[in-house]
């Protein structure tokens, strides 16, 4: 045995002393920076954009840590100290909770690590450096928040109830309340208010990590660093170290621990012996214990890219085929391809089902699903719709093989990998500018990554192809006191349930912007931005998800009861009735609702379908195309017969969309004795594997992060910042545009084909119409995004899906100060959208009204829609006006036509009334000198051309010396102006075009002469 003479005494720290050291280092920064600042930069750091001392008194906490020397050096050195502790505290809470029972200590080890970094984040990126960045990561912080500290109070044993308390009643409560004051209230002028939440949040949080103090003192853990020379080393690890009686005292209050190895190869200092506890192992069996051990990851991670195949097939049908109906503005025939995804009716028949459920059949629906992403290679649209129908048909029959076709644990399984291959799916089109990059109507011209995801969908398939067979569950043994089968429920409401769900994670959450269309209210912006808060949903929908998996972990049957069904309609109606922020609320409590039911519903389906899949799952598909249809009819109803039946009823699609969802529900009586009576159906409780549970929360969490990531990428990247292109010479060009819905001549994406004209034309201000593309015919995109990202404007969508319009969105280079959604009289046709706009264009406060008017089938609707314009321009007379829109009328047309009512009750003038070749689309103008007009083909893009109008702002406090016509019709060669009035050159006919577009009409822009003693 060794000496233990000269032993050196081993070092002990108390991790308590390491949560208190974080604490004092956390509060010595933030309130170390509020003294410093407060005492050097007083009046410097209450000031804001809107007022300063003695109005506003009390600093933020970005303008305390952000913007001045010292306080900002001082406080970023204590918080890179304190990273250490913040780490090690995180890693020491893991080390106490994890269990080899529970998955929740891995999962909150994950959150505590984003949770830190993010916090670092918003910490060292303050507002001064990047406003949008800063706020993405606090937000991400806040979200990140909820799972920390709700998972951390189910790790804290019911014996330590001093920490338990202080983290539910002093943290939770009081943090998000002063988080919603401090975003969702505040108001212009009211900065030391806002300061006082910021700082509330800050100190708050600081309290709530210091309870893991408590927790350490109560299990006495401690570490212990030292050299000990006997058999088994306890140095450099972390121990439990108490007395025994102590130890078996706490045994029910401390969660259990994984204790460390104590036969492992150790080399104490000092020694020569080194014991080796282990036998010599070849790299090829390491090897392969490896990839033994990272099968079933592999496997998992095969099944949700296969999951996320189906979605983005099953999500490309409507809008494929819808591209016809566009083009006919009724029902043009193909519309009949909507129903290949009833094919799961054939699975009635018993052969074709026991193939379809079997590991071949499986692998080849999943083969034949790919045809769907392989049709982006056909060029022409009705090939491209058959090959995605019949993709769509093989994968509707593969799913319900999967869904149905499981045992015991494999169906809740099933329905957690569909929940993350749709969050999947609805996450590529957040970081893809809103486009599925496997789209088939999406290629490489339009952001498309197809052949990457098919390859990446062939090895998945052939992962799951060469898959080890599953072990056959054992028989239960037979017993003749057996009771007998419970009656098997009937399976119509079970589908109805299913089909309602699927259809509404379709319609509200494959696009995380979504939700955001529908709270949206213009400017200045009082709720969520699109490109930037589209993650929260992301975050809802993961919390749903894991929400569910801990449930059927747990075995709780929570979220099947009627009190979750309540809130999640609840959320429905908030997400419906109210706009901005609080509108957007209750659409993220109504993406973690549907989310977190996924389990359950299936669950029902799967127990009603037992020995009859195809009733079962036809059913659920039909129930999705009567949905798919009827939602379109509430605003499409003027093109089909009988539409007008479901104008407008979005309020009742909804109501039906939950009222089947509740099917799904428990609604029996809760017994007073816990065994069912005799001939009861109980529902088939979804469980998750155990592997497959910590997988789940693991995939949630990087999910998360992901968004996040897009997110930051996306407002962080060196953007093009809103410019007028002539800001010099005062020249401001706008131009209207009709653009079909995103869809070119070809049927596919048209993004960035537009984005190439609106770049080459120099366009300062953008009226598109026909742009409201969160509806499942339009694949839920926005419209804006790429244009708006890459070429720089602000942005204002519009009047959102809820309204039952077709679309309208304003561009801007210049500020948008205030805008109103007008929806204008349309007693008979469809809903006409209006955006009157107050632009800031070189000092000038200029209105900008852009609508798109009804059809000519409907009179009555177009001449109360132009007397509406017409009030909405004559109001600001004789203040500056820019017209853009679809007007449906022939040029100097008479009452009641539209061109007379809005030139002379709107008190404008046409860009140019001799202009005599036009319908649509009109450009009109008051207070501005126009300098030209230019009209340019269309290409394939769309099925209408683009106008452009060119004019020059008066200097603040001038107006328009002569609004004669003689003054405004002083025609002139563009060689007569200053250069930066003439559009490109390459758009001349005789030079051949750009991409399809060129000057047509005139065949060149029409130029016009500045009056003598104008002002600019």
């Amino acid at each position: 045995m060794p000496s233990t003479a000269g032993r050196q005494t081993p070092f002990v720290l108390h991790a308590s002393t390491l949560a208190r050291a974080h604490t004092y280092l956390a509060l010595a920064a933030f309130l170390g920076a509020l003294c410093i600042g407060c005492a050097l930069h007083y009046k410097k750091i209450v000031k804001n954009g809107v007022a300063g001392y003695p109005e506003e008194w009390f600093p933020s906490v970005s303008a305390t840590i952000g913007d001045w020397y010292p306080e900002r050096n001082i406080f970023q050195i204590l918080i890179a100290i304190n990273s250490g502790p913040r780490f090690v505290l995180v890693a020491l809470q893991y080390y106490l909770q994890r269990s080899p029972t529970s998955s929740i200590p891995g999962f909150l080890l994950l959150v505590g690590i984003l949770r830190t970094l993010s916090c670092g984040g918003w910490v060292y990126i303050t507002s001064s450096d990047d406003h949008d960045v800063h706020d993405v990561l606090m937000i991400s912080y806040i979200v990140l928040n909820a799972p920390w500290m709700f998972g951390s109070i189910a790790c804290t044993p019911p014996s330590h109830t001093a920490s338990r308390r202080r983290r539910f009643f002093a943290a939770i409560v009081p943090m998000l309340y002063f988080f919603i004051q401090h975003k969702v209230h505040r108001v212009p002028g009211a900065y030391t208010r806002y300061s006082f939440f910021e700082w509330a949040l800050i100190l708050l949080d600081v309290a709530y990590d210091s309870s893991a103090e408590l927790d350490f003192n109560a299990a006495d853990l401690k570490i212990t660093v030292g050299t000990i020379v006997s058999g088994t080393s306890e140095a450099d690890k972390i121990v439990l170290s108490t007395a025994e009686d102590t130890a078996v005292a706490d045994t029910t209050s401390v969660p259990p621990l994984f204790s460390v190895n104590e036969k492992q190869v150790l080399a104490a200092k000092g020694d020569k012996e080194v014991a080796v506890d282990a036998p010599a192992t070849s790299a090829a069996q390491l090897s392969t214990s490896l990839y033994a051990r990272a099968r079933p990851t592999i496997a998992f991670v095969s099944d949700v890219y296969l999951s996320y195949i189906f979605w983005s097939v099953f999500t490309a049908l409507v809008p494929t085929l819808f591209y016809f109906s566009v083009w006919e503005l009724g029902v043009a025939g193909q519309e009949l391809t909507l129903l290949s995804i009833l094919s799961p009716v054939l699975l009635g028949i018993p052969p074709f089902w026991e193939w379809a459920k079997s590991r071949e059949g499986r692998a080849i629906n999943h083969g034949l699903t790919l045809v769907g992403l392989a049709a982006y290679v056909v060029p022409s649209p009705l090939g491209r719709l058959f090959l995605v129908s019949f993709a769509s048909a093989a994968a509707m029959i593969g799913v319900s093989a999967d869904w149905l076709g499981g045992e015991g644990e494999d169906v809740p399984y099933q329905a957690t990998v569909a929940g993350l291959g749709f969050l999947v799916s609805s996450l590529s089109k957040h970081a893809n500018h809103t486009n599925n990059p496997v789209w088939p109507f999406v290629d490489g011209r339009s952001g498309g990554y197809n052949k990457t995801g098919l390859a990446l969908a062939f090895l998945a398939i052939l992962e799951y192809s060469s898959r080890p067979a599953p072990a056959l569950p054992a028989k239960p043994a037979k017993s003749s006191k057996a009771a007998p089968p419970a009656p098997q429920p009937h399976w119509l409401p079970a589908s109805a349930a299913l089909g309602a769900l699927l259809f509404s994670l379709h319609s509200f959450l494959s696009e995380a912007s979504t939700l955001i269309a529908w709270s949206w209210t213009g400017y200045p912006i009082r709720g969520p931005v699109p490109n930037m808060h589209g993650s929260l949903t992301h975050l809802a929908e993961a919390l749903g998800l894991g929400l569910a998996a801990y449930s059927a972990q747990s075995g709780s049957d929570v979220l099947a009861r009627p009190l979750w069904l309540a809130l999640g309609g609840g959320s429905a109606y908030i997400m419906y009735a109210y706009k901005d922020w609080l509108g957007y609320a209750g659409g993220l409590g109504f993406a973690l609702f549907l989310m977190s039911v996924i389990p359950t519903v299936w669950a029902r389906a799967a127990e009603a379908g037992k020995g009859r899949p195809g009733r079962t799952m036809g059913a659920v598909c039909l129930v999705i195309c009567v949905f798919d249809v009827v939602s379109t009819l509430t605003v499409a109803y003027a093109f089909v017969p009988g539409g007008m039946w479901f104008r407008e009823r979005t309020d009742l699609v909804l109501v039906a969309q939950i009222a089947l969802i509740a099917l799904a529900f428990d609604w029996r009586a809760r017994p007073s004795s816990p065994h069912p009576p005799t001939g009861a159906a109980p529902h088939r409780r979804a469980t998750l594997p155990q592997g497959a549970h910590y997988k789940t929360q693991y995939t949630l969490v990087l999910l998360s992060a992901l968004s996040l990531l897009a997110t930051v990428w996306r407002v962080s990247w060196p953007a093009v910042v809103p410019v007028p292109h002539r800001e010099a010479a005062r020249i401001v060009r706008a131009g209207i545009w009709t653009v079909h819905f995103g869809i070119d001549n070809e049927g596919r994406d048209s993004q960035r084909r537009m984005r190439d004209l609106i770049k080459d034309m120099e366009l300062d201000v953008v009226g598109l119409l026909e742009t409201d593309l969160h509806r499942i015919p339009f694949g839920n995109r926005d419209l804006t995004r790429v244009i708006a990202e890459e070429l720089g404007y602000y942005v204002d969508i519009g009047p959102g899906p809820n309204e039952h319009t077709w679309g309208a969105v304003l561009l801007s280079k210049f500020p948008i100060l205030n805008t109103t959604h007008h929806l204008l009289p349309s007693p008979d046709g469809e809903l006409a959208p209006a955006i009157e706009a107050w632009l800031d264009m070189f000092g000038t406060e200029v209105k900008v009204v852009v609508s798109h008017n009804g059809q000519e089938e409907t009179p009555l609707d177009r001449e109360l829609q132009s007397k509406e314009l017409a009030r909405i321009m004559s109001e600001s007379y004789p203040g500056p006006v820019i017209f853009l829109g679809y007007v449906v009328t022939k040029p100097h047309a008479a009452r009641p036509a539209p061109y007379d009512i809005m030139v002379n009750d709107g008190k404008v003038h046409d860009i140019d009334e001799e202009d005599y070749d036009r319908w649509c689309e009109y450009i009109f103008y008051r207070g501005l000198y126009r300098t030209s007009y230019a009209r340019v083909s269309r290409s394939t893009i769309t099925d209408t051309e683009m106008q452009i109008g060119q004019f020059v702002v008066p200097k603040p406090g001038e107006v328009v010396v002569d609004e004669s016509k003689e003054a405004r019709y002083m025609r002139a060669w563009k060689e007569e102006l200053p250069v930066d009035h003439w559009f490109p050159m390459e758009y001349y006919p005789e030079v051949g075009g750009m991409r399809g577009h060129f000057y047509h009409v005139f065949n060149t822009p029409l130029y016009y002469k500045i009056p003598e003693g104008a002002e600019v």
